[in-house]
């Protein structure tokens, strides 16, 4: 690993002193700027004063849980990148921690060479630039330089992955996209095929897509991936 010039800020929330005293040092390394802190509620008043470009949080803090941190900070419109870090590994802590609001996921113990490509893939996702404003597809609106979905009259708020997903989709319309190609644009790392970040994150955009009764846009091409196709 090779030390970049990096302006970014990372927000590090880890009550495990010698964890975060690890991810201030390679981070740092790595040319960002750091601001870590030991519980919740010091990672709410720091995306709050100092509004770091992305955070990562531990699942366990004092004071104020880290799913608690997440939730409070989408609630309240701030849509700071966040990866969770979490001791727990079932597919039920995943899901908790992306329904919570969370970008990325990523179980104790981890490999630093991944936590930093995730990092760089959370940080790269916003600040991407805009290729075309809106896009459509059926009633379903997409604005990447707002950041805002409508499907009919109708808000959809989405996480910055699923908009992120979503807005992929659309670019490609009618164009099966692989989940291999979905994992290295929106994550920025090619995952073992066990994962199921990627499915868990296209379950919850469906679900937000289709609330409302519409028809479903968003299809599964077994074996292969996603598609985005106009109902016909």
């Amino acid at each position: 690993m090779n030390a970049t010039d990096n302006s970014s800020t990372i927000l590090v929330a880890e009550d495990d002193k010698q964890i975060r005293e690890a991810l201030d040092r390679i981070l740092r390394f790595e040319g960002y700027r750091t601001i870590c802190v030991n519980d919740g509620a010091a990672a709410l008043e720091a995306v709050s004063e100092q509004q770091p470009d992305a955070a990562i949080l531990d699942v366990m803090m004092p004071f104020v849980d880290g799913m608690s941190v997440v939730r409070r900070l989408r609630d309240k419109g701030d849509r700071t990148p966040v990866l969770m870090l979490t001791a727990r590994q079932t597919t039920a802590d995943r899901v908790e921690g992306l329904d919570a609001g969370a970008d990325d996921y990523l179980p104790k113990p981890f490999d630093l060479d991944e936590l930093l490509a995730r990092v760089r893939a959370l940080l790269r996702r916003g600040e991407s630039s805009i290729v075309a404003s809106a896009m459509t597809v059926d009633d379903l609106l997409l604005d990447s330089a707002k950041r805002t979905v409508t499907r009919g009259d109708r808000v959809v708020d989405l996480t910055k992955t699923e908009f992120d997903i979503l807005e992929l989709l659309m670019r490609n319309v009618d164009i099966v996209m692989s989940r291999s190609h979905l994992y290295e644009d929106i994550w920025g790392y090619d995952f073992e095929s066990s994962s199921k970040s990627l499915d868990v994150h296209v379950g919850y955009l469906r679900r937000k897509l289709e609330e409302g009764g519409e028809s479903r846009l968003v299809h599964t091409v077994r074996g292969v991936g996603y598609v985005i196709r106009p109902v016909r």
